[in-house]
């Protein structure tokens, strides 16, 4: 089969033909439907995530439809349409029992310590799977483990959402931020939010209740409402500005992180007298994955995809990726 194989550290990636997995007994095989690109890639390939082995395919976010499954998979069907946790937990740690999963000692993530998901096929631990629902596209499904499925399980974390509270979110026409505002909504939130162009503030404004336009943004959240959650999904050059835009007692479910060698310096004393919470998140569990399947099912988000490229088109992919001007996510169809 095709695959985009990364050989190894900070050796980019080149399309190229590798064996057709063969599921191990609990694990199964998958037709990949549709894989998504992420900013996330492009830091693996700029060497920022050091438990990657090599050769390893590229690619953590993924639905398919199952074609062979191992003899110890239960529950799961060949025929069935399903999604996988951007990692494979072992099942059986007390995390996992608790259903915490995304902390299991034991855990291996696809596209670092398993090949991932840029590929025609896949193959996947039974404790990654997640059914979806029939009436779930393949466009929405695959947004779920690493978008829309994540940014559920850091809201939850962060304490949930009031009914009518006010949200912010930065980065909101990136493929996390413009389906960040969705589930956020879905919610109960009132959504603001927050891009530097004028352009791309008219598409927002179909998915948010308020938009500020430009990088300087909290005095103008502060006019809106009591900003009590900011979901930032850009890092360091939007976080000071998150900070100061929250309200007492507020908290940041910290998201993005652009360029991973800044850092920041924070004033403790800030933080301690506004009582804010800071939640740094990056992954869903199969709870969150299930429950936000459920608001796709229900229509509550909508797929904002900026582009479908084939494995032989990655690297126009990856240079929509970079384009400041796209809005929403970037898939890949085998």
């Amino acid at each position: 089969m095709k695959a985009i194989v990364v050989p190894g550290p900070k050796q980019g990636y080149k399309l190229q033909e590798v064996p057709d997995p063969k599921p191990d007994k609990d694990e199964v095989v998958i037709r990949v439907d549709r894989a998504a690109l992420c900013y996330r890639d492009l830091l693996q390939l700029q060497g920022f995530y050091p438990r990657m082995k090599y050769p390893v395919i590229l690619g953590h976010e993924v639905v398919g439809t199952i074609e062979e499954k191992g003899e110890n998979v239960k529950g799961f069907e060949v025929g069935e349409k399903v999604i996988s946790l951007l990692y494979a937990p072992d099942g059986t740690c007390e995390y996992c029992r608790i259903g915490e999963e995304a902390y299991c000692h034991h855990r291996l993530g696809y596209s670092e310590e398993l090949d991932g998901f840029f590929a025609e096929k896949a193959k996947i631990k039974v404790t990654s799977l997640v059914k979806v629902p029939k009436n779930v596209s393949d466009e929405n499904a695959v947004l779920v483990p690493c978008v829309t499925g994540m940014i559920y399980r850091g809201i939850r974390r962060a304490g949930g959402i009031r009914n009518g509270e006010y949200v912010l979110v930065t980065g909101a026409s990136g493929g996390v931020g413009i389906h960040a505002i969705q589930v956020a909504k879905a919610l109960g939130a009132k959504v603001i939010g927050v891009t530097t162009s004028e352009e791309k503030a008219k598409i927002i404004k179909q998915y948010a209740d308020y938009i500020i336009v430009g990088t300087k943004f909290a005095d103008e959240a502060k006019k809106i409402g009591d900003v009590t959650l900011v979901i930032d999904t850009v890092g360091t050059p939007t976080f000071d500005e998150s900070l100061k835009s929250l309200w007492m007692g507020g908290r940041i479910v910290q998201i993005g992180n652009v360029d991973p060698t800044q850092s920041y310096n924070l004033r403790l004393g800030y933080v301690i007298l506004k009582d804010i919470k800071i939640v740094g998140h990056a992954s869903a569990t199969k709870y969150d994955a299930e429950q936000t399947l459920k608001l796709a099912a229900e229509d509550k988000i909508k797929p904002v995809i900026a582009g479908t490229v084939s494995l032989e088109e990655i690297d126009k992919g990856y240079q929509m990726i970079k384009d400041k001007n796209k809005i929403g996510k970037v898939l890949v169809k085998p």
